[in-house]
């Protein structure tokens, strides 16, 4: 009988004296394929890394073969040309900074031209270009590509690789419907080479290939078991009552701006050397309107928005106006940035995650990344507010590296909202929430922006991660709006 590829006994994992995984044992035999899901926050991410290696750990993990285990975190990580990996989060809008930027192709080259098969292993990278929908970016720098874009990188460089043992870390974040489609059968298509795949994600998206899944809550195993009893418990277990209660919340009564147009756009284009990225964009969002913004992977919408929230410098060479000025005529960023309040995938990946959560909230007051100055009574107790209204008083003072990816989600939510703008500028802000963060933070928006008559744009793929006061839908396709409209909550998202 042959030796199951997984078994992990009695594992303990300790961060700074705390323990964040407690007692866990589970075996996976040969045929076998697993899910990990569980809250934010419950040790998902921290098991993943113990069980490809990264992790110093108590207890055992014992890996047949000695098979060779493959990782696909959550974030990409890569060096430019230069061998650096510092990257300032506006970097891919200043088009002289690709220049020192591999390609698509050419970095999925690197991993496969010392594999033994080698005329095989490129007619792969061909085969998941095409699949994944990247072929018509294989040569574009990767420093500019979308956070979708980068997802979908990621995965086919890691597929490229012969593993033993795949382990997916949140796949799906990021990537429209097809995408998660085209995710699914390779992830199903893989397990049936013969190897075993390990996968993070929502209990919604589990690939059919997966037969146990393990379930984990604050550090312990829960459940383990087959896919489908699992399934059925975790359906049952549902959803609880929103725990927000609004006497908590800090005063967010909107400031006397003097404005009727938040956003408006003529004619904008934006190109990097050949590429156009979006072309003759027209639109204007009033004050009090809420947007959705739609649009696949690379249709633009983060080029979109960072002409709205001054990240982009490409805003002075277009005819843009923010708040009734047209960019360039005499307003700072700083000017700009106090009147949004904005979350996205590129700025959590390069925010200093070394800094304290109190550190991380506060900046938002001065819209840096990091906090330069002592906040005064006033921000000190906005920003305490915030933090008992979401629950996390209890995180304050930790490094933002070491509370869950969930977590670190609500902390920058928080940031954007604690100086109180008109404007909020949303890219897919439920990535790395659990089922019931996102709905809670679904509703807290629907109530924030309903009670106190905030101006929205929101950008998500999910259906059921798009409020419901939303009325408006701009929807890109190859840099162009392809719909501009009152929006219908029948819609299907992409």
């Amino acid at each position: 009988m042959n030796q199951p590829p997984i078994i992990v006994k009695d594992l303990e994992i300790k961060m700074q004296g705390n323990a964040v995984l407690d007692n866990v044992s589970f075996k996976l035999n040969e045929g076998e394929y697993l899910a990990i899901i569980g809250e934010s926050g419950s040790g998902k991410t921290i098991l993943a890394k113990a069980l490809a290696g990264q992790l110093f750990h108590k207890g055992t993990i014992d890996i047949a073969k000695q098979q060779k285990v493959v990782f696909v975190e959550q974030h990409y990580h890569f060096k430019n040309l230069s061998n650096v990996s510092y990257f300032y989060y506006q970097q891919r809008y200043n088009s002289f900074d690709a220049d020192d930027s591999s390609t698509v192709i050419d970095e999925l080259v690197r991993v496969v031209m010392d594999q033994p098969n080698a005329l095989e292993s490129f007619h792969k990278i061909e085969t998941l270009l095409t699949v994944l929908e990247m072929q018509h970016r294989k040569d574009a720098p990767v420093l500019q590509l979308s956070s979708g874009e980068h997802k979908r990188f990621q995965l086919i460089k890691a597929l490229l690789v012969p593993a033993g043992i795949l382990i997916l870390d949140s796949p799906f974040i990021g990537l429209d419907i097809n995408s998660r489609e085209h995710l699914q059968q390779i992830i199903n298509e893989t397990a049936a080479t013969g190897t075993t795949v390990i996968i993070i994600c929502d209990a919604q998206e589990i690939p059919e290939c997966i037969t146990h899944i393990a379930t984990l809550e604050k550090g312990k195993l829960k459940s383990f078991g087959e896919k489908n009893l699992q399934i059925a418990n975790s359906v049952n277990a549902g959803y609880n009552n929103y725990r927000y209660n609004f006497n908590q919340l800090p005063d967010i009564r909107e400031k006397d701006y003097n404005f009727s147009v938040a956003v408006k756009m003529v004619n904008t284009t934006v190109q990097y050397s050949n590429k156009t990225i979006l072309s003759n964009i027209n639109w204007q969002v009033n004050r009090g309107e809420k947007w959705l913004l739609k649009g696949y992977n690379g249709a633009g919408k983060s080029t979109l928005l960072s002409l709205i929230t001054g990240d982009n410098p490409q805003a002075y060479a277009n005819e843009i106006y923010l708040f009734g000025k047209r960019r360039g005529s005499g307003e700072s960023i700083w000017d700009i940035k106090q009147k949004i309040g904005y979350i996205s995938p590129e700025l959590h990946w390069y925010f200093d995650t070394n800094i304290t959560c109190y550190q991380t909230i506060g900046s938002g007051f001065f819209d840096t990344i990091g906090l330069y100055r002592k906040l005064n009574t006033q921000q000190h107790n906005i920003l305490q507010q915030w933090l008992d209204f979401l629950h996390l008083s209890h995180v304050a003072n930790k490094p933002l590296s070491s509370i869950s990816t969930g977590q670190q989600r609500l902390i920058l939510l928080i940031r954007a909202l604690v100086k109180n703008p008109p404007l909020l500028v949303l890219d897919e802000p439920c990535q790395g929430l659990d089922e019931q963060q996102k709905k809670e933070f679904v509703q807290l928006v629907d109530d924030l922006c309903e009670r106190f008559n905030k101006t929205l744009i929101y950008v998500s793929h999910y259906d059921n991660e798009i409020p419901a006061c939303i009325n408006h839908v701009l929807q890109l396709e190859n840099g162009k709006y392809v719909i501009r409209s009152i929006y219908h909550h029948t819609a299907v998202a992409v």
